[in-house]
């Protein structure tokens, strides 16, 4: 799901024109179509993993009850572990997030800066999980 982020030097060097080239190519355009594919990729992944960290929360919530119930079952007590761990590693997911969301938004404003300006409205993934 990152390969727009991955790949977004190549694509603003292949789509969007040098200053010499400006006149073949409509860069607005281009960096417009770039920046609405990027928040949409970054929206749909940020949407992914609060999905996930949703699941997960649910999954620990009933293995605690599970743990209150009968606290001696030490295979639900590794599965409970293996579920926090795996929330946290989620949790944490959402951090590398803005940091890749964060270069790509700085490359591309490095290079589309003149030919297109974002939207300030443009509601951008939060980083708080529900």
């Amino acid at each position: 799901m990152r390969t727009m982020d991955d790949r977004i030097v190549h694509a603003l060097n292949t789509t969007v024109p040098t200053v010499s080239f400006s006149d073949k190519v409509d860069a607005t355009q281009t960096c417009k179509q770039l920046y609405e594919s990027m928040m949409e990729a970054h929206l749909s992944r940020d949407k992914a993993i609060k999905s996930c960290i949703t699941h997960t929360s649910e999954v620990v919530g009933q293995l605690r009850e599970a743990r209150a119930k009968d606290g001696a079952d030490v295979a639900l007590i590794k599965q409970l572990r293996k579920e926090q761990t795996k929330l946290k590693l989620m949790q944490s997911e959402l951090n590398v997030e803005e940091v890749v969301n964060d270069r790509s938004l700085k490359v591309f404003n490095e290079r589309c800066r003149i030919h297109y300006t974002p939207p300030k409205t443009v509601i951008l993934p939060s980083k708080r999980v529900p």
